[in-house]
């Protein structure tokens, strides 16, 4: 008998049982480097990824093209948390443009540990709930003593068509003949 396991010679059938199933089980694959990988996770695991590096809010409306950027940025939000690239990198996680002026950029300068937050959300779905997730983000990772004010925008996208382009030509033919 060619017994390949640790186990001693007096080992019980109980034992012997316990060793052949367990022997069974690290036969079955298991892509780790795949499931740690943001890109490569399957999205019904992805919360549970999210969890482990430490991302704070989760919500279920939002695109996975988000939760993907959410989990790809943690560690580097973690990292800096307490800067304005913190601020800067969480803002961007949801897809959406930033600009930040702090208190001594402006002219004159401002409040000291102040800072304007010029924000664009690109998604229009549900823009008024993924702006609140991004100020209730800032707030998490701002530096404790500053404070910011708030500018919101949406930006949109659309085509000129025929129709739109030819109507002010209309519009002036017509003024022009009166």
């Amino acid at each position: 008998m060619s017994d390949r396991s640790l186990l001693p010679p007096n080992a019980t059938r109980y034992e012997r049982a316990l060793a052949d199933t367990t022997a069974r089980v690290s036969d079955v694959a298991t892509p780790l480097r795949d499931l740690w990988n943001p890109d490569t996770c399957p999205a019904e695991l992805l919360p549970w990824l999210a969890w482990s590096l430490g991302v704070a809010a989760w919500k279920p409306y939002w695109s996975e093209a988000i939760k993907r950027q959410r989990i790809k940025q943690a560690v580097e939000i973690h990292r800096r948390r307490g800067t304005v690239q913190s601020v800067r990198r969480v803002v961007e996680s949801f897809g959406a443009g930033v600009a930040i002026r702090e208190w001594w950029e402006t002219d004159p300068p401002g409040e000291p540990h102040t800072f304007e937050l010029i924000l664009t959300v690109r998604d229009s779905n549900n823009a008024a709930e993924l702006q609140q997730d991004i100020v209730q983000e800032v707030h998490r990772v701002k530096p404790v003593r500053s404070h910011f004010t708030l500018i919101a925008g949406i930006a949109a996208e659309g085509g000129l068509g025929l129709y739109g382009a030819a109507r002010p030509v209309i519009y002036r033919r017509i003024q022009t003949e009166e």
